[in-house]
């Protein structure tokens, strides 16, 4: 795995360098690279990490609620990971909104925003996905990939393996031979890793193009100040003294995973191998790993929420609006209610985004503003995103240890 680490740095490295490279060829000779070389190769590592994306969700969370078989427990794991969530996403929309009220990344009067359009996608009121989350259709929701649906199916197996127990000795048997053929999946897809992170780093930086990249400086630098804090202050401070351990060995030990969700920019993508790297190398046990890690793919989004927050401040300085004390919380409260339910994939945070500034009557068309660097900013809040996953499923499984561990005294 450390090797293979490596390779995947070295690939990022030279994928920035041939994708800065490619700004300065014509433009017909990079779509042609873009079109025959470099996106398939991307598509084709995107694909495989995919394909292993709906069966390893429903598998490992039917085991994982199979193998807590104590119901109370179920709730008690299940009650603390909707709290981390919450928590985590309001502290990282405050910590957004402050940098962007601080540094002001955005100014009126440079852009020209009378030019700028932009075609909004409509998201699912809330009230339809909280109703929607459990399918009148399985095999359809298995077939569509709806995250949330697969979830509650998987949660309602597991319950009844649980229950019928010896009588669906054999099922559950079966379920972990199929988990470990997933795992060994994995495992092969896995050496894709650096050919797939250097296609995907190399289209993104060489689409963004330079003038784009410099123009946005400010508006990136305070997205990724905002990343940075929440992963020091935030996740460090939960795994120091929540979980009681060292922010350096979890980090240094989930690295692997963040170096694929930063090339994939899919939080869903990137499940397979999170989930491996924090059950083999920080030590979470399968069931939390499996329960805690693919509830948070889907309705955990950190970076996608200091993004929103930071957007937001952006185009109202840019638009010349002043946003009141009431609007700043109502962007809080839209964006930690808008990711329930949205699917963890490649852009989503600009639905998301739509929606909040539809709430405070901000401009859509701003978005435009946004759009060329958003790309290479979606990959590091995909890696921030699976990080916080993996914390809180850290946290949760050293406080369920503990609590066993006090039961047996």
């Amino acid at each position: 795995m450390e090797n293979l680490t490596k390779k995947i740095l070295i690939a990022l490295v030279l994928g920035v360098i041939v994708g800065l490279i490619l700004n300065f060829v014509p433009s017909s000779l990079f779509r042609v690279l873009d079109t025959y070389l470099l996106g398939p190769v991307g598509q084709i590592f995107l694909n495989l990490i995919q394909m292993l994306v709906v069966p390893i969700v429903f598998i490992s969370i039917a085991l994982g609620t199979a193998n807590l078989k104590d119901p109370a427990q179920m709730g008690r794991i299940g009650g603390k990971t909707i709290v981390f969530y919450i928590v985590t996403t309001m502290i990282a929309l405050v910590i957004g909104l402050s940098l962007a009220y601080f540094i002001q990344p955005g100014q009126e009067g440079i852009f020209n925003t009378e030019e700028a359009e932009y075609q909004p996608e409509e998201a699912p009121p809330i009230m339809d996905t909280l109703l929607n989350i459990i399918p009148d259709n399985p095999v359809n929701a298995l077939a569509e990939a709806e995250m949330l649906q697969i979830i509650a199916v998987a949660l309602f197996f597991g319950i009844a393996l649980a229950k019928l127990h010896e009588k669906t000795e054999g099922l559950q048997k079966l379920l972990e031979q199929g988990n470990e053929v997933m795992m060994f999946l994995v495992n092969v897809v896995m050496y894709t890793a650096p050919y797939g992170a250097f296609a995907l780093i190399a289209s993104a930086v060489g689409d963004a193009g330079i003038q784009g990249l410099g123009q946005m400086l400010m508006y990136m630098l305070t997205i990724i100040s905002g990343l940075l804090l929440h992963a020091a202050l935030t996740y460090s401070f939960a795994i120091k003294f929540i979980g009681k351990a060292s922010p350096y060995h979890f980090f240094k030990n989930f690295f692997p995973a963040m170096t694929v969700g930063f090339s994939t920019s899919s939080s869903s993508g990137t499940l397979p191998i999170s989930m491996k790297t924090a059950q083999e190398r920080l030590g979470i046990s399968k069931p939390v790993s499996s329960f805690v890690q693919p509830l948070g793919a889907t309705i955990n989004m950190d970076g996608t929420a200091i993004m929103q927050a930071v957007a937001t401040m952006f185009i109202a300085q840019v638009y010349g609006v002043d946003l009141a004390f009431s609007q700043l919380v109502m962007v809080v409260l839209t964006a930690t209610l808008a990711s329930i339910g949205t699917a963890g994939v490649p852009g989503v945070g600009l639905i998301m985004l739509t929606m909040v500034l539809q709430q405070v009557g901000l401009p859509v068309e701003g978005i435009a503003l946004i759009l060329g660097v958003d790309r290479i900013l979606d990959m590091l809040r995909t890696s921030l995103n699976i990080t916080g996953d993996a914390t809180c499923a850290f946290i949760i499984d050293r406080s369920e240890r503990k609590k066993q561990r006090e039961q047996q005294a």
